[in-house]
């Protein structure tokens, strides 16, 4: 091929990718400035909004100007704003399921620790270790409901592959680092006859009670306090979940929860695993690599992981059948039973 012929090498790709922390700081700036909650009664102007929320004018113009170009606010001819589908749907504070909380409140202290990025690269310590229970537990206080958004569609996916609505007698699930129980809560809400144990810090259960009470769910739980690594699970569930878990642990700790999960399951019993999955060379996808760096700031020994190496531990720890299942989500379901 001619020189001239080749595609010419430009910088552009890169100046985009100098701004990409701005659109989600520009969604904090409007969550917490109440710019969508003011928008939910119809199209207003600048000033208009200027009324509603008491922000500047400036600030205004500028912020929903750019949520326009990002798709997340329209703008008509009278210079009128109101919202997409998208942004009425999750990014206005009251709605179940939104993500206003996520940007409002989480996104701004998690990109506070990456500014520390080059630092924690030299060292390769975390900026704090959420995945301990003394700094863990009021980050994902706060996380857990944020993100149901992102698990619960794959949580009911489960309950239907594993036809939890057809269940003739009491099924027994273990929700293990539960969070807001999400996993637990889906399969409970397709059949009455299901019962979950959930797992968490001390600190976390009553999150975990009270989101589960929120979904009308709360009389079909148990709730176990400690560490994973301590708590004492009981056995013969027939269902164990780890929802985004094991790439907080690490490699040691997880295989270690793993074996710990085969003995708490009847024989027959599934564990079902969500993750963000890379493959086995670590070139994509991008996603779940750039998480493997948010474990990296924030965790001690997290990392991301591929499908082949948790089906390894997986089968380290006796299981077996260790497949995926598609389903919402980063990436697919990991499920595996136990003889």
């Amino acid at each position: 091929m001619k020189q001239h012929e080749m595609k010419k090498l430009t910088p552009e790709r890169l100046q985009q990718l100098g701004f990409a922390y701005a659109p989600p700081l520009i969604i904090s700036a409007a969550v917490n400035n109440k710019i969508f909650d003011a928008l939910e009664t119809g199209a207003k102007s600048v000033e208009q909004l200027q009324k509603k929320t008491g922000a500047s004018m400036r600030g205004l113009r500028a912020i929903m100007d750019a949520l326009v170009g990002l798709s997340l606010l329209k703008k008509d001819r009278q210079s009128k704003y109101s919202l997409t589908p998208e942004s009425q749907a999750f990014l206005m504070s009251d709605k179940p399921g939104s993500l206003a909380g996520f940007f409002g409140s989480i996104l701004p202290v998690m990109a506070s620790r990456w500014l520390r990025l080059s630092e924690i690269v030299r060292g390769g310590q975390p900026a704090v270790a959420v995945n301990q229970e003394t700094d863990g537990t009021e980050f994902f206080s706060q996380l857990v409901e944020t993100i149901i958004p992102m698990s619960y569609p794959g949580a009911q996916k489960l309950a239907d592959h594993l036809k939890v609505a057809n269940t003739k007698e009491e099924l027994r699930i273990l929700d293990l680092a539960a969070g807001s129980g999400i996993w637990g809560i889906a399969a409970a809400q397709k059949s009455a006859r299901v019962r979950v144990t959930a797992v968490d810090w001390p600190g976390m259960i009553p999150t975990t009670k009270r989101i589960t009470n929120k979904f009308g769910v709360h009389d079909r739980f148990d709730f176990i306090e400690g560490d994973l690594s301590e708590a004492n699970f009981e056995t013969g569930y027939d269902l164990a979940t780890l929802g985004h878990i094991l790439h907080s642990e690490g490699e040691q700790r997880g295989r270690r929860l793993l074996k710990k999960v085969f003995r708490a399951l009847r024989s027959g019993g599934t564990i079902a695993v969500a993750e963000w999955l890379v493959n086995d060379h670590r070139t994509k996808p991008l996603h779940s690599l750039m998480f493997a760096v948010q474990m990296l700031v924030n965790t001690e020994k997290g990392n991301t992981f591929s499908f082949n190496e948790i089906k390894a531990w997986l089968e380290d720890a006796g299981f077996k059948k260790v497949r995926k299942l598609q389903a919402p989500g980063p990436s697919p379901l990991i499920l595996a039973t136990k003889p």
